[in-house]
Formats: structure tokens, sequence, C-alpha cells
């Protein structure tokens, strides 16, 4: 069986142009995950919000995991929300983390509004990325300070909870299961 450790991002500093912040929907997805990762099969463990990135990364560490899967949302540096799309960040030298980016940023591509604006980028800057024993990818499913990102992360929470699970059982290679409700 398949194992992850599943970290939504703990940043409730982080607010949402239309109310709520980056925590608080990064684990509305997660919720919205576990069903779908039962009925496929694959185990995880969940980090908490009172965790902060750095706890998560000690405790995926201290796991044997196949996979460490960060969810968060993206914000323009300069505060303005001008941008908008989804990334998902690898680090350069890990072929798994890159095959698990490219498998999820193929996905989105098939959910997000923008899909050209979808793309995998590496990095050696991102702990949960860099600083993780298991393969890892940080998704940013698109920007909260941008009114129609935050409109669509608020209103697709199931469908980017099933996309993403689509692309983890696509990375391991099982059946992705419809949980029974």
């Amino acid at each position: 069986m398949p194992s992850i450790y599943l970290s939504p991002s703990t940043q409730e500093f982080n607010p949402y142009i239309i109310g709520g912040n980056e925590e608080y929907y990064m684990n509305l997805i997660a919720d919205a995950m576990e069903p779908y990762l039962y009925a496929s099969g694959i185990s995880f463990t969940r980090n908490t919000p009172d965790m902060t990135a750095a706890s998560s990364i000690r405790e995926s560490n201290m796991g044997n995991y196949d996979l460490h899967v960060a969810l968060h949302s993206n914000a323009t540096g300069s505060g303005d929300g001008s941008r908008r799309g989804s990334e998902v960040y690898y680090f350069p030298t890990s072929v798994n983390g890159a095959r698990a980016a490219e498998i999820i940023a193929n996905n989105l591509k098939l959910i997000y509004p923008l899909p050209q604006n979808v793309r995998t980028i590496p990095t050696t800057a991102i702990g949960e990325v860099r600083r993780t024993r298991a393969p890892s990818v940080l998704i940013e499913f698109a920007y909260h300070d941008n009114y129609e990102d935050a409109i669509w992360i608020r209103d697709n929470i199931e469908a980017i909870a099933a996309n993403v699970v689509v692309s983890l059982t696509d990375y391991f290679g099982i059946p992705f299961i419809v949980p029974v409700l």
C-alpha cells in the first residue's frame, strides 16, 4: 500500500481576497481528499493546523513515506492580485518528485480554468521540497490574492481533492476508486 505524508498549509496568516485564509482552504482540500485516499488504498499521515512547515518536515522525515504532498495557494509578491495559475514545485534532482509534479500538473490542467497557466517548477528554496526524505511536491493551486483564482479554489474543493488523488493513483500505478458515500 503506498503511503504519503499529507501537509496542508499551516499559514493562517495568508488571507484570501474573498475571506478565509490559506490554512482554512488547504485543510478543506485535505479533508475532501481523505475519502478518496482511503478508497484508493493510499495510506497517509496528515499534519495538523497547529504545526508549522518545520514540524511537518520533521514528522514526515520520521516516517517511511513514498511521497510528501504539500498543499498551498499562492500570492503575488506585490499583493496586487494580478497573477493567476497553478504551480507544482519539486526538488531539481528528484526524479520521482519531478514525475509526481508532472502528473499533478497535467491533471490540474484538466480542471484549472487557464490550463496554459499550470506549470511545474524545480526549486531548492522551499523547505518542504528540499528538506524531506521522501520525494516531495508542493502544489500552489492558484493565487489567493486574485479574485477569480480564490473563487475557483472555494468553488472546486471536491474537484481539486479528487484530481490530486487521481494524480497520486497515476503516480503509484494503482486504480482510482470513488468512495461510496
